[in-house]
């Protein structure tokens, strides 16, 4: 089995690819390499004392984002485009190498639960994404082009009579709390989606608005947006160049920015953390006394996605995910789904839960694990295995097909255990504001929480309440 090694350190990613030139069934690894990252220089805890920038060269900013996913580069397109900061945004790697880039690209409701604190960050984060496909729509260019935007709607699956009732019930909460919702008996369903199987006492929730992404298209877009303003001079980017430590005054203590491997990066109003899975670690590296800090219990969480290029042997017309996903998305070792539906595996607190999307390019994507196993990149085959043997209960005609996936997407979903993210200052370094622990929903999140870290930056009255993503009382 070759290994052929991308040319950029990605500490959270590994995609594996099926080349032309070998059969089906096996796989080539793309490999990076961690230890460089890892064993990157680090100033040991001790006593306080502020931290004294190295000999590197030294740039001026307003605001220093620490993260290139879609959250550090969306807080970076808000705050270009709602005021006249400048914006400076560093990565170990490069943009979309994280959990961006293994993701599915689901915008999706009918998986969110109407009156949950998460409720009115995704619904005004939907809102958002749909205004920014209707501007680029207005500049007479196509949303699928530019962000692989699909309107395909979103169908919620249950095969019980148990997950039929709940499924009923959503569809009611949905529907009070104003989105266009219906329940599907089997027999409906089998007129949506011919090629789905879900039983005679299954039935399904669709939410006809939902869309879909392609999250490559869309970090490239959201990146070429922010270079836009390079000319004026409020715009670097700093990539490859990872983090060692925060900048702090000599008199104050207030955090002053960022030195990298490569520079100082000064920041005259903030310093965002927003390094996904990494947010937590990153800021216990980031501070010579980490026992000062909040412990901010963010955690990688390894997820696996099956990618089939160019499908044409099943017709997808919605998103589709079955109603075992919700529980998996809040897990603990001492709770249980309440549902029957997905599998669960006690060894390493691992869930299967099927999803299946077409992208714009025809790509059909399969997914979906979850398992806690550290940073861990390697492909593990059993997963594999089990996410596709998953989807072949709900899609027959995937069991037919042998072996036919292209590319095993690998990342680390930044998991929190509240199942909310962490969205604010650190009380502690008041300049300094975190926007992490998305779990699997940073696509979706992404606008929302980009446009309320740029109010907090810079004064404005937050569009919604705060308070449920905030540090202090939660973890201080």
């Amino acid at each position: 089995m070759e290994s052929v090694a991308r040319p950029l350190p990605n500490p959270n990613l590994n995609i594996r690819t099926l080349p032309s030139s070998s059969p089906r069934g096996s796989f080539t690894v793309s490999r990076v390499t961690f230890d460089q990252w890892r064993n990157r220089p680090r100033l040991r805890a001790g006593r306080h004392r502020p931290v004294a920038a190295v000999a590197n060269p030294r740039s001026e900013h307003d605001v220093v984002v620490v993260g290139a996913g879609i959250i550090g580069l969306a807080v970076a397109r808000q705050l270009l485009l709602s005021s006249d900061l400048s914006v400076a945004v560093v990565d170990a790697a490069v943009p979309c190498s994280g959990a961006t880039g293994a993701g599915q690209g689901y915008i999706w409701m009918a998986h969110k639960t109407p009156g949950s604190e998460t409720w009115e960050l995704a619904a005004r984060s939907k809102q958002l994404w749909e205004e920014l496909a209707e501007s680029i729509r207005d500049q007479g260019k196509d949303p699928a082009e530019v962000l692989g935007w699909k309107k395909t709607g979103s169908l919620l699956v249950g095969r019980t009579l148990e997950e039929s009732y709940m499924l009923e019930e959503r569809v009611k909460l949905l529907n009070q709390a104003g989105l266009q919702a219906e329940y599907l008996p089997a027999s409906s369903l089998h007129l949506e989606e011919p090629a789905l199987e879900i039983g005679k006492e299954g039935g399904a929730a669709l939410v006809p608005d939902d869309c879909q992404l392609d999250a490559s298209q869309t970090v490239a877009f959201i990146e070429e947006g922010n270079k836009q303003f390079n000319s004026q001079g409020r715009y670097a980017e700093f990539y490859n160049d990872p983090a060692l430590s925060l900048l702090r005054s000599s008199c104050t203590q207030t955090v002053e920015g960022v030195q990298t491997s490569k520079n100082n990066l000064y920041a005259k109003r903030a310093v965002v953390i927003a390094a996904g899975a990494w947010s937590g670690p990153l800021m216990q590296s980031l501070i010579v006394q980490p026992n000062l800090l909040p412990n901010i219990p963010v955690k990688p969480r390894k997820g696996h996605l099956l990618l089939l290029e160019n499908f044409k042997d099943l017709q997808l017309n919605h998103g589709v995910m079955e109603v075992g996903y919700i529980d998996h998305q809040v897990f603990t070792s001492s709770t249980r789904s309440f549902t029957p539906g997905a599998v669960e595996d006690d060894d390493n607190l691992s869930s299967i839960s099927m999803t299946a999307t077409l992208d714009v390019k025809r790509n059909l994507l399969l997914g979906s694990s979850r398992q806690f196993v550290g940073f861990s990149r390697e492909m593990d085959e059993s997963i594999v295995k089990r996410i596709w043997d998953r989807a072949g209960e709900f899609f027959p005609a995937l069991k037919s097909l042998d072996n036919k996936i292209d590319k095993i997407r690998i990342g680390h979903r930044p998991y929190m255990p509240d199942g909310k993210p962490v969205i604010g200052p650190v009380p502690s370094l008041p300049n300094v504001f975190l926007a992490a622990g998305h779990e699997g929903s940073g696509l979706c999140l992404a606008l929302g929480t980009a446009e309320m870290v740029a109010d907090m930056i810079l004064g404005n009255p937050i569009t919604i309440d705060h308070t449920p993503y905030s540090v202090e009382g939660r973890f201080c």
